[in-house]
């Protein structure tokens, strides 16, 4: 197998990849690096905890399409062959042939899942990653084929879980605590990302009864209670400090 990994600066000069936290980022060039000659990986998980990253990390490369998960609990790096060209004399061919199987490749030489509802037909490819602009389609995989399922605490790699198809636009995605950290450092608003994160693990990312969509609007939100709240307090302690001076009269 070949040592030596390249990275095409495309990929990661790409918006998507650089709006990812960095330890996200990390974990992508250390996956990379382990992977086999044709782009597989079989534990993301050991090199998580190895590199002391988090499972939020992994998931959010999955779902900005920068790895292509199958229910084995193996992954694959959909831009393997935009970064790497291994020549054929130094290539060790993959041992992973049925998850080999699922894929085929775009004009661009990104990985994508084969879309086997075109019967008969080598040409049936699902593009749900990067292309030339680095956009995110998600709307053809087979629910039957390759999905993710994190349970709880999101730990765990397991068998695909049904969900419709939604457009880019209005899917919401979780925040990572340091995403929301870097977002109040930007506002300097003084909330805490923990505190924000657990709350709606707890109770439900949604607005009232209603789905959030957008988590920076809610993280404002908190940022005007936590401020009209520092208003109340103040008003309250000047009412006393002038009750104290009527008292003192007497």
């Amino acid at each position: 197998m070949a040592e030596r990994r390249m990275f095409a600066k495309n990929v990661i000069d790409s918006d998507l990849f650089l709006d990812m936290p960095l330890s996200t980022q990390a974990l992508y060039f250390h996956l990379a690096m382990r992977a086999d000659d044709d782009g597989f990986v079989n534990n993301p998980k050991k090199i998580v905890r190895m590199i002391g990253a988090d499972n939020d990390s992994l998931r959010i490369l999955i779902e900005k399409a920068f790895l292509i998960p199958f229910e084995t609990g193996i992954v694959v790096i959909k831009h393997w062959k935009v970064h790497n060209y291994i020549q054929s004399d130094r290539k060790k061919p993959t041992i992973y042939k049925a998850e080999k199987a699922l894929l085929c490749e775009d004009d661009n030489k990104c990985y994508n899942i084969r879309d086997d509802s075109v019967s008969n037909m080598d040409t049936g490819c699902i593009q749900h990653g990067y292309s030339t602009d680095t956009q995110v389609r998600l709307d053809k995989v087979r629910l039957d084929k390759v999905s993710i399922d994190y349970g709880d605490d999101k730990s765990s790699l397991t068998s695909p879980t049904i969900e419709k198809p939604v457009e880019k636009s209005k899917r919401f995605i979780k925040p990572t605590v340091e995403e929301v950290r870097d977002y109040c450092q930007e506002r300097k608003n003084g909330v805490n990302p923990e505190k924000f994160v657990d709350y709606y693990e707890s109770n439900g990312w949604k607005v009232g009864k209603n789905p959030m969509k957008d988590w920076k609007a809610a993280v404002r939100t908190w940022e005007k209670n936590r401020f009209d709240k520092q208003g109340d307090t103040a008003q309250k302690d000047l009412d006393i400090e002038k009750y104290k001076c009527v008292i003192n009269k007497f």
